[in-house]
């Protein structure tokens, strides 16, 4: 029987996929790591590119223009629909691995402990419980980190109140910074995935507790989380014979955002960088230099080191600073081109974690971004008619 649960794999940064990328590791300042300057921890690039970077490019950057009753697109439907099928049949369930591990904090935990216990255990969110209530009380992310920061600007005078607030106290952080509270949704880990799908993008979740009701008790069990990697990864194992038929490059499909981007540099503080994550609802700034050059990418979890301790202080010092805190095994920045084709991007999720594909040029430039909600949300509602989006809508 097909399954993904296989052991957590790392990804590569020396494999073939980097040597085949353009650009060489860039230092902090943007030279080739062969020049002068020096490379710092945290700020070389493990640059790590899909498998059609291997592939002999068109000598042409014209696309040419495609039918909706082409070969090419008949396909590409074909293999969509498969992957709709596959994920209505099977369960949330399915997708966990055989061992794992889940860390579920309490909500009356102070949130200053909260960060040590996510870094100790190397893991970026945890489930809450009301243990007053024997209840499933939310999801503990980088973003509820982010709040109490904003919460930490806008009131300085409070910094002394900071420290002894509790999980239990974030939806008041919320209120107090004119923030709309994210909605506490989960599903029942034996319900279909593609429903858990569906759940995800109306919320703009990228993970979903599953939660299970006690026989015995009545009282709720929180089973474990799943992360759109995590279903993504599901889909490049388990359906091959779908995902090969999603040939279209990801120009052609219009996977991504390349208009509008917030952007930073090595020299920008964390504090503008959360305030670029806030001002655009983004998770991930991609970090350049003067010509425009990818250098790197500042996620919100790159944040929690940063006030770890309570060290709001350290937010006014700078992204390379920041990144330098990044863990060693930090897998690097996955890039793509805007001619890879997204079965190239799948395989590459097959093999790799990877959490956004980065798009740049053949000259390392900047070009856009594309998340894994892109990617989700393309393979679930592309094609589908309206009639069909409304009665998912109802089961949800």
């Amino acid at each position: 029987m097909d399954d993904a649960r296989t052991p957590t794999e790392k990804a590569n940064p020396g494999g073939a996929s980097i040597a085949s990328a353009s650009a060489a590791p860039i230092s902090a300042g943007g030279e080739n790591a062969n020049g002068p300057q020096q490379l710092r921890h945290g700020h070389e690039l493990p640059f790590v590119a899909p498998s059609s970077y291997l592939r002999p490019k068109p000598t042409s950057r014209t696309m040419p223009e495609k039918t909706a009753s082409s070969p090419l697109d008949k396909e590409q439907m074909q293999g969509l629909r498969g992957i709709r099928e596959f994920l209505k049949v099977r369960t949330s369930y399915d997708v966990l691995p055989l061992s794992f591990r889940l860390v579920v904090l309490d909500n009356d935990l102070l949130i200053k402990k909260s960060l040590n216990i996510l870094l100790q255990n190397g893991i970026v969110s945890a489930p809450l419980w009301d243990s007053r209530n024997s209840a499933f009380a939310g999801l503990l992310t980088s973003t509820d980190y982010i709040n109490v920061i904003q919460y930490y600007c806008q009131f300085p005078e409070e910094i002394d109140q900071v420290d002894k607030f509790r999980l239990s106290s974030l939806r008041e952080i919320e209120r107090r910074i004119g923030v709309v509270p994210l909605e506490t949704v989960s599903v029942h880990p034996m319900r279909p995935l593609y429903e858990a799908c569906r759940r995800m993008l109306r919320t703009r979740a990228r993970r979903i507790p599953l939660v299970d009701t006690d026989d015995e008790t009545g009282r709720e069990t929180v089973v474990s989380v799943i992360t759109q990697y995590r279903i993504l990864k599901f889909i490049a194992v388990n359906n091959e014979q779908h995902t090969m038929l999603l040939k279209k490059p990801v120009r052609d499909i219009g996977l991504g955002t390349y208009s509008s981007l917030a952007t930073a540099t090595m020299g920008s503080s964390v504090l503008d960088v959360i305030d670029l994550m806030v001002k655009h609802n983004i998770s991930a700034v991609p970090i350049v230099d003067q010509n425009f050059k990818l250098l790197n990418v500042f996620e919100a979890v790159d944040v929690i080191p940063c006030i770890k301790g309570g060290a709001y202080e350290e937010l006014a010092s700078t992204v390379g600073d920041a990144l330098s805190r990044r863990a060693d095994d930090f897998g690097g920045i996955y890039i793509c081109g805007e001619d890879d084709r997204l079965d190239s991007i799948f395989d590459t999720i097959r093999k790799s974690r990877v959490h956004r594909l980065v798009v740049v040029d053949d000259d390392s430039r900047l070009k856009g971004i594309i998340s894994l909600s892109d990617i989700l949300k393309y393979v679930l509602l592309f094609g589908e008619e309206e009639d069909d989006i409304r009665q998912v809508g109802t089961m949800i």
